[in-house]
């Protein structure tokens, strides 16, 4: 993690895609930034603040999962919506409701509504995303 090398994008709003390896049942999602003490300026306000993740009930059947491509037919399901918290650890991670889904993903939408002050653009250092992959047994633990 260094300072710049990020996915950054304008604004305090954004969202991406995120398309995983392979179907998984969603548990949780991490986030990363880096520290003020790593932050050339001291400052971290590019730092995400309020986030949004969903997932698409269109294509849970095991064909190409469309987020955000046929937004008439697709019905996105919200799994949580977190704080980033820049006081605390750079590295945070939120657990997801996907009790009320028992199904297997191969899509996340990570959609950020707003940063912590930087007008201009919001940076995203690293994401993960937690969960068990469809095709392992129960008795497994956590993939990242």
């Amino acid at each position: 993690i260094f300072p710049g090398n990020c996915w950054a994008f304008k604004g305090h709003q954004g969202q991406v895609v995120i398309k995983l390896p392979a179907r998984v049942y969603l548990t949780a999602i991490t986030l990363q930034h880096i520290s003020k003490d790593a932050s050339p300026s001291g400052t971290i306000i590019s730092a995400p603040k309020d986030i949004a993740v969903f997932v698409s009930l269109l294509g849970t059947s095991g064909g190409a999962l469309a987020l955000g491509v046929d937004a008439d037919r697709d019905e996105e399901t919200l799994l949580g919506v977190f704080t980033y918290n820049v006081e605390k650890n750079p590295t945070q991670t939120f657990p997801l409701k996907n009790m009320l889904l028992p199904r297997a993903f191969s899509h996340v939408k990570l959609l950020v509504k707003s940063n912590w002050g930087n007008e201009w653009y919001t940076c995203i250092y690293r994401v993960k995303v937690h969960g068990k992959m469809e095709n392992q047994k129960a008795s497994t633990q956590d993939q990242d």
